[in-house]
């Protein structure tokens, strides 16, 4: 991936800063935001892999509904920088902690912190059915929150990933009156009765068997093919991918992890403090479900809380002193 020109070249990052945030989307830049703005030595790494960079626009962010979001990402690149927060285009691939935190980048260089924010987000996985990968962030979508408005009222499919993707077809059918449910590779018997009750309130149709492939007619989704040649058209499918939480850090930390039906996340307080000390968390990071607005307010509340241990912890020290 080649330099993004908004992240300064400091080839100089010796020493120590009062925070390293780890990830650069919406979490990060708002905790550096916060960081700057508070007067502290702040550096932001971020490896430029947002989650949701295939889509070409991200709604629900009141007065940035329909932003594309790498120029959410560049306005917030430009007013992290106005407060001298340092922005490197690198990736964190070792931490270790002692007196304070050592943070290996990838390119060979080692800075420490007093504090660090994780916000490393989620990886998603989606289902191997040719035209998923290629249509998502279009026609293949993921949250009616996120795109629902603008593909209301078309003919909705819904590609099962697990049972789970029942609450799915039910959320959507918000959206249309025209839902079918393709349970592709779960099992008629793996839908209970109270998901087979409000499946037909719905009006959703549901059709077993595994889907071969998405239809594709002139860079349009047209339709779903199943295994056995059936086909049905459909304009728009909701796939729910699996979300691989991005916690490899975490781990190397020792933090305290917590099973979910998405991946296992860091057990946090309310300002997303870890169980490790001096580590906080925002965004997909500590969660599965937080949207660009949350993942900014995350990223605000774990700064506002790191700045007030710093200097709370500085005052302690003169005191003892």
């Amino acid at each position: 991936m080649t330099q993004n020109k908004d992240f300064t070249r400091n080839e100089d990052l010796a020493g120590t800063y009062d925070v390293v945030v780890v990830g650069g989307g919406a979490a990060g830049l708002s905790a550096a935001l916060v960081l700057g703005r508070s007067r502290l030595r702040a550096l932001l790494v971020d490896a430029g892999e947002p989650r949701n960079a295939p889509s070409d626009h991200m709604q629900g962010y009141l007065t940035r509904d329909g932003m594309s979001p790498a120029e959410f990402l560049a306005l917030g690149r430009e007013e992290v920088a106005r407060y001298g927060v340092e922005l490197v285009h690198d990736r964190v691939v070792d931490v270790a902690r002692d007196e304070d935190f050592a943070v290996r980048l990838a390119g060979g260089r080692t800075v420490r912190a007093r504090r660090l924010i994780v916000t490393t987000g989620l990886r998603d996985e989606l289902p191997d059915v040719p035209g998923v990968a290629e249509r998502y962030g279009r026609d293949v979508l993921h949250c009616p929150f996120c795109h629902g408005w603008e593909v209301r009222d078309e003919r909705f499919g819904v590609l099962a990933t697990s049972p789970l993707s029942v609450h799915q077809a039910l959320m959507v059918s918000g959206w249309s009156a025209d839902v079918t449910l393709f349970l592709h590779t779960v099992a008629e018997r793996e839908l209970s009765d109270d998901d087979l009750r409000r499946l037909a309130a719905a009006g959703v149709e549901v059709v077993p068997g595994e889907v071969a492939a998405l239809r594709v007619e002139d860079d349009r989704l047209t339709g779903v093919r199943l295994a056995d040649g059936t086909a049905h058209e459909r304009t728009v499918v909701f796939v729910a991918p699996k979300a691989v939480p991005q916690t490899g850090l975490m781990e190397r930390l020792g933090a305290e992890l917590r099973e979910t039906p998405f991946g296992a996340y860091p057990v946090v307080d309310p300002t997303g403090r870890t169980s490790v000390p001096g580590v906080w968390t925002a965004g997909n990071a500590m969660g599965f479900a937080e949207q660009v607005v949350h993942a900014a307010s995350g990223g605000y509340r774990a700064a506002a809380a790191v700045v007030g241990d710093l200097i709370m912890s500085s005052l302690d020290s003169a005191v003892a002193e």
